[in-house]
């Protein structure tokens, strides 16, 4: 084994990720997206769950989410700042995605449509390889992320109305447990605890985050 093989198989790498993503992730949609007494679902409790039943999350909101990994050898991945007017999250880091209208023709169509809409990524230079666990949020969203390979020469075009930036991230960085920090604080009088990436001078941090911990659980730890 080459020095540049044993590296590729990093966790992180693009050869290593993108072949456990494929053996590991299929497109077939779990009930759970549109069904609410399907509980196989991953979501903003997960550290602590018993908290859930103090909730009363309604109402059910389908939603997709890309999780856009550029295929490199050393890949990155696409996140977005939200713009400071937005009603929900503003100025939150965040997937390209949205609720899923009723003329997509699947949760990844939706993906890909807001992707295009959001930053104008080319859906022709983007490979839906398959979707993890389903991520509940507190305003009712069942959230779908899908995981996607993009062409290195994509280019963006931001919509200004919802987002302020859009930027890369290592996919090394975002893999790599250490940067996985647990940090909490009170909401709607709950104290709860949740994931942070800090990036730089970003803050990744809760849905963000959330499915990105996921991502790392479904891929390196399964």
């Amino acid at each position: 084994m080459t020095a540049f093989e044993a590296a590729d198989d990093l966790v992180g790498s693009g050869h290593d990720f993108f072949a456990r993503s494929l053996a590991r992730l299929t497109l077939d949609v779990p009930a759970a997206l549109t069904d609410p007494t399907q509980t196989a679902v991953r979501g903003d409790l997960d550290l602590d769950p018993s908290l859930w039943e103090q909730m009363d999350v309604q109402p059910l909101r389908p939603a997709a989410v890309l999780i856009p990994v550029i295929d490199r050898p050393e890949p990155g991945v696409i996140l977005t700042q939200r713009t400071s007017h937005l009603p929900n999250h503003p100025s939150q880091i965040a997937f390209p995605g949205g609720s899923i209208d009723p003329e997509d023709a699947s949760p990844a169509a939706a993906a890909l449509r807001e992707a295009q809409e959001e930053i104008g990524l080319d859906p022709q230079l983007v490979e839906p390889i398959g979707y993890i666990d389903l991520y509940l949020t507190f305003s009712g969203y069942r959230i779908l992320p899908l995981v996607a390979r993009v062409a290195t020469d994509y280019a963006m075009t931001l919509n200004a109305h919802e987002v302020e930036d859009a930027f890369e991230v290592p996919l090394a960085f975002l893999m790599d447990a250490q940067n996985h920090a647990l940090h909490s604080r009170e909401w709607k009088g709950i104290m709860r605890r949740f994931y942070a990436m800090p990036y730089g001078d970003r803050y990744i941090w809760g849905v963000t985050a959330g499915i990105l911990r996921n991502l790392y659980e479904r891929i390196y730890e399964r």
